[in-house]
Formats: structure tokens, sequence, C-alpha cells
């Protein structure tokens, strides 16, 4: 349910909710999870999304929120017994000021990609406009916040290979993934960047494989100006070997909106897919 401006929405007064699957199900139905009391649940407005199992089986669920168009992260802890969120805490930094995804890597500690540099709309159009490739990668401790990646027109998707030592960045302006080496001080190094001809939204990871699936926009302008009559259209890709020098792209769907409008991700689990949107529906598949 993320709204933003000049953004459509089906349902602009509704507030974003959280949804599980079970895809381990027969027929795997999408149930709200309950949030705590406490948790400003009217002005949640999620967007990026992760999950982190501790040592002891701790399911935390970090979300990047966008309460009143602000940023912040929100950490859950998910309890199974009642399929509910219970709130542990709310992040600000002055060097999360725009954060678009997430990916976590301990009970407090994640990556997380600013779409802007700027947090004011006016600048960041201009920011947009200019072309200053200003946006960013930071990493979040509770002891220490840093830059760990820079450069991008606009830093999107954030995913960790299955070894967990490299992160995969989507550049959705630049129709790029990077993939950037992690080293043992959380820092990045740029290892090789991938160039599509679509806009990349998010990434996630078969964890069968290994393989990138990514939800792609092949036609940004439609998403922004919402015509029913032409609505934006969806593609996943899938990429095998990104480390290899020549990675095999192949498309799992598409379609020009009239199933399904604006692909933003896509996750996969034992030849059962998933496919979601920027506003409009998601759709399951079987592989």
């Amino acid at each position: 349910g993320l709204k933003c401006p000049g953004l459509h929405s089906f349902s602009p007064d509704k507030p974003g909710g959280i949804l599980m699957m079970d895809l381990k199900e027969e027929n795997p139905r999408a149930l709200e999870l309950r949030i705590s009391r406490g948790f400003n649940l009217a002005s949640f407005n999620p967007h990026g999304i992760s999950t982190f199992i501790d040592r002891d089986d701790t399911v935390y669920l970090f979300v990047v929120n966008h309460p009143e168009f602000k940023n912040t992260v929100e950490i859950f802890k998910f309890e199974e017994e009642e399929n509910s969120l219970l709130h542990l805490k709310t992040i600000k930094h002055e060097l999360l000021p725009s954060v678009n995804d997430i990916i976590a890597v301990g009970p407090a500690h994640f990556y997380a990609t600013n779409d802007h540099y700027f947090s004011d709309p006016f600048l960041k159009y201009l920011e947009t406009y200019l072309n200053l490739h200003w946006a960013n990668v930071v990493y979040y401790s509770p002891n220490e916040v840093k830059v760990v990646a820079e450069g991008f027109d606009a830093a999107n998707g954030i995913n960790i290979s299955p070894d967990k030592k490299y992160i995969y960045v989507a550049d959705i302006l630049a129709h790029e993934i990077h993939v950037l080496e992690k080293h043992p001080n959380m820092n990045l190094t740029q290892l090789k960047v991938l160039k599509l001809d679509t806009l990349v939204d998010n990434l996630s990871i078969d964890p069968s494989s290994g393989d990138i699936l990514v939800g792609c926009h092949p036609n940004g302008q439609k998403l922004f100006i919402y015509d029913p009559n032409n609505p934006p259209s969806s593609e996943v890709l899938r990429i095998q070997n990104i480390l290899s020098e020549k990675p095999t792209v192949t498309t799992v769907y598409a379609n020009n909106g009239s199933v399904l409008q604006g692909s933003s991700v896509a996750s996969v689990y034992d030849r059962k897919l998933l496919i979601g949107t920027l506003y409009h529906r998601a759709l399951y598949c079987e592989l």
C-alpha cells in the first residue's frame, strides 16, 4: 500500500499493511498480519522489506516506512503462533534521507538504498533533472552508520548473495544491476555492472539456485502518467551466474498491463512465483 507523491493509488485512504503467504500450502492465500499496539498504523506507508532469522530462530522483519512522507526503518519481531508483528524500534538517521529498499544482515543491522540524496521533494526532482548520481547505499548498525557505496542514478532494490559475500543493487534509472563485494568491516567495493534494457526495480534471490529475480518496468513513463486504457506493463527477469563473464538473462514473465500493471518485485520458492507491483495487485504463478 505504498503512497508516494506523483504515484497513482487505487486505495489512497487505506493505510499500508503487511501480508504473508505460505507457499508450502496447496492453495496459498494472502493473510494480513496484526501489528502490535503502540505502533502508528494510520500513517503506515511501507516500501522495502527484509527478514533476518537469528541463531535462536527469532524472525525479525525490517520495513522501510514513509509516515507522512518521512523516512524511517521499522523493526518488528514475527510471532508465528499469533500471526502477528511486535514492533521493536523505529530508526531515523540523517544518512537515510530517501530510503527505498533494505537488506537485513543482523537483528538491528542492515544495508539500505537511498534513491535520492535529498529528502525534500523539489530537491529530489532537481537532483533527477540534473542527473547528479548522488544516490547511495548505507550500512546501519547500532554502533556505526556509514555510506558504503555511492554514485548511483537512483539506487533501488538491494539483496545479498546466498553465501553472504556479495551485495546486489539495482540502479533503476541507469537500467543496471551492480555487484558489490562485502568486506568484514561491512564496506563494499564494486566488482561489476550488468546493463539491461529495462528499468530494474527490486531484486530477490531464488533460495535453491542463487539466481536473481528482478521486477522490471519496460516503460517507466506509464507508471507516473497513469492511464487505465494504456496501463504500465510488467516484466520479470531471471539472472543466472551474475559473477560470470556472460550472465544468462531470461524473461520469466511479461504482460502488457492487461493482467498485471507495474511489476516491481518477484519472489520464487519451490517452483512457485509471486509477483508484486507498485500499486496494482499481486500475481501468483506456478512455474
